[in-house]
């Protein structure tokens, strides 16, 4: 039987080894002459690279116009890379048409909220809706996979690009057609749109289809719930591209697994992964780590959601960076150790392969500046030596790690994408509002804590959490509500904030006053929203200070205990953070303010001990280190990452386990800055021996 969340329950790249991390990098031969094949080769082999991505951006050499193929140029770096031992990762290559293209059908081009096109020079020139596009794409995926579906060397197929990176918003007439679909299967009639937008407001009221658009740039705030649709539908869009690419792929390739690189990271946030996770046979993601404080949480943040998308199983890291990227207004070179430490912190949330943007450092074009794994200096650079060390580490003394879950933690904070989308447009109470930036000030409060914490989608199944956190949960179906109920009634404890449970899934405001369906679970009431101005606080009497949002509550049920109050201003003496205790065991705690830092972990501390769920690092531990587990899922063994989150070095004083690497940063008890380490710990389920 295999085990519950393991490879065997997927579609994973195929591999003669089959638990062994991936590893290796996006390869681009055709930049470069034919010569400096041979020594690439050499180099992966110095390296250790398992496995690269080929052909993404090689659709104007595989059909330099609309009558010619040629593919005689892939068929070699094919074969030398299943000689070398390499396997490939072989991307679809439709993710910027040719020049040839988009001259002879200029309609594929995107047009803009104002109107303007989109035109070729960069990449992602294209509408998700065009079907002329579709159709000359697909003919291109058809190719590859009667060409490649049987070569020794394919390993997976890898559909177009970071979908949606550049071209997530079309606004042509294409769209505004497959628009006019997408709401004619969601609401069944025009009357039923005219519900769900409101139209009566402001004299929208639609008679036809035909009369429906994209949200243009128009006079005044758009239709709130056009604007949200018109975010859903663009999200779907690009869904039914991968679709359509990966049914090509999957009916000449059955057997051949199809991803598509996420793009989990930063403020990402358009398309809805959460939907798109169910339709790759792996789940994939594209993690560029933000400079500065706050960037390594940020990562670990990312790569927990990209493992709770993936369901707890093992995901593939399909690129991240081994030092400097291009397109920040600065950027910076990685310290010492952040190179392995970026990489194996993603390991701890599950990756089971490692892979950069990109193996060879371009020498012309928009991203020559970025690095890789071979960079302009050379093979005998510190870049490519600290590359080739982790290419070890991965395939000696990490081994036994592959193949491995995450194993789940005690407490969870949900992300919704559709509430992310509906805070951030236009006509809301405060412009200052950042879903996802309140999602990840909870998490780090969890690191803050020495607590683990799952981060998981709004859908995802809340059971054996003993404490979740929905932040900023605005958007709120009453099937939703029901669910964050039967939680809180079979015992869980739950954290909510500021603005959340404000209309449901038509962004209508759910009547009766807010937090709409919480209220009742709350035991209070907010009788008006009181936002704050940017660089405003709001001093509470507990010492503690809130900055974006305040609220003026009435506390309506005896069972509703006041942590917290604001203590000046024209809400001294109200209401700003609560906890009422359920029946059945359960709690249900609001915030209405964004808390600063200290006393957001201070909070969450009183929070998780009413809820039982402690801590499972040392206290002198708690705050510097990061600890992730992976696990055998039957008991027997666990796999705890320890990432040193100071600049100090850290010595792991209390801490089991037997160390499995010196190289990712321990060296006699002691956690060096920026290092990670792993450890084999004997799991509950273990015996004596």
């Amino acid at each position: 039987m295999p085990l519950a969340g393991s490879r065997d329950w997927l579609r994973w790249p195929r591999d003669p080894e089959r638990r062994r991390f991936g590893y290796g990098a996006d390869y681009n031969p055709e930049q470069w002459p034919r010569e400096v094949w041979e020594e690439d080769l050499r180099l992966m082999r110095r390296a250790g690279v398992t496995i690269v991505t080929v052909g993404v951006f090689s659709w104007s050499r595989l059909r330099p116009d609309p009558y010619t193929w040629d593919f005689g140029w892939l068929d070699e770096v094919m074969d030398l890379l299943h000689g070398n031992g390499t396997a490939v990762d072989l991307a679809t290559a439709t993710a910027s048409p040719p020049a040839w293209l988009t001259t002879a059908h200029p309609e594929v081009l995107p047009v803009t909220r104002t109107g303007e096109t989109v035109w070729p020079g960069a990449r992602q020139h294209w509408r998700p809706t065009s079907p002329v596009f579709r159709r000359y794409a697909l003919e291109l995926v058809e190719a590859l996979a009667e060409r490649y579906g049987g070569h020794p060397a394919l390993a997976a197929w890898h559909v177009s690009n970071e979908l949606g990176c550049h071209n997530f918003y079309d606004y042509s007439d294409d769209a505004a057609a497959a628009f006019r679909v997408w709401l004619r299967d969601r609401y069944g009639s025009v009357d039923g749109l005219n519900r769900a937008w409101a139209t009566d407001f402001w004299s929208q009221r639609y008679g036809d289809w035909e009369q429906v658009l994209p949200p243009r740039l128009a006079a005044s705030h758009v239709n709130p719930t056009q604007q949200l649709d018109f975010t859903r539908f663009s999200s779907d869009a690009l869904r039914d591209h991968l679709r359509a690419e990966r049914e090509v792929l999957r009916r000449i390739t059955p057997d051949v697994p199809v991803t598509t690189n996420f793009m989990v990271m930063g403020h990402v946030s358009e398309m809805n992964y959460a939907d798109w996770a169910g339709e790759v046979d792996f789940v994939s993601n594209d993690h560029y780590v933000r400079p500065g404080p706050g960037g390594a949480d940020e990562l670990s943040f990312s790569a927990n959601l990209t493992g709770g998308l993936a369901g707890g199983r093992p995901w593939y890291l399909m690129e991240h960076s081994t030092g400097a990227v291009n397109w920040r207004a600065v950027n910076p070179p990685k310290a010492p150790g952040e190179l392995a430490r970026d990489s194996l912190l993603h390991v701890a949330h599950g990756a089971d392969a490692v892979c950069f943007f990109q193996w060879r450092q371009s020498a012309a074009g928009a991203e020559k500046y970025h690095s890789a794994m071979v960079p302009h200096a050379g093979p005998e650079s510190p870049v490519f030596a600290d590359a080739a060390e982790l290419g070890r580490v991965l395939a000696e003394d990490l081994a036994e790690v592959a193949g491995t879950p995450r194993l789940p933690a005690r407490a969870a904070v949900v992300v919704d994408w559709e509430s992310g989308w509906a805070v951030r447009r236009d006509s809301l109470p405060s412009s200052l509002l950042d879903a996802q930036r309140e999602a990840l000030d909870w998490y780090t409060a969890f690191l803050a804590a020495g607590v683990r914490a799952d981060v998981l989608p709004v859908g995802a199944s809340w059971e054996g959490y003993g404490l979740v956190v929905a932040p900023l949960l605005h958007v709120l179906p009453e099937a939703t509500a029901g669910r964050l109920e039967d939680y809180v009634s079979g015992g869980g404890h739950l954290v909510t904030t500021y603005f959340s449970g404000i209309v449901d899934e038509d962004d209508h405001v759910h009547p009766g006053g807010y937090p709409g369906p919480l209220r009742d679970l709350l035991g209070l009431r907010v009788d008006e929203f009181a936002p704050l101005a940017e660089g405003a606080s709001a001093a509470l009497d507990d010492g503690s200070t809130g900055t974006v949002w305040s609220d003026r509550i009435t506390v309506t049920d005896p069972a509703t205990e006041v942590l917290a109050r604001y203590a000046d201003g024209h809400l001294a003496g109200r209401a700003a953070v609560t906890r009422r205790a359920a029946p059945g065991g359960g709690s249900a705690a609001y915030v209405s303010t964004r808390l600063d830092e200290e006393h957001r972990t201070a909070l969450l501390g009183r929070l998780l001990e009413a809820a039982g769920v402690g801590a499972e690092l040392p206290g002198h531990l708690r705050g510097r280190v990061e600890l992730a587990v992976r696990g055998d899922g039957g008991g027997g063994v666990e796999y705890h990452f320890l990432a040193n989150r100071t600049e100090e070095p850290v010595a792991l004083d209390g801490l089991p386990g037997t160390p499995l690497t010196g190289s990712a940063g321990e060296a006699d008890g002691v956690l060096a800055p920026r290092g990670i380490a792993v450890r084999r710990v004997p799991g509950r389920g273990a015996g004596a021996g």
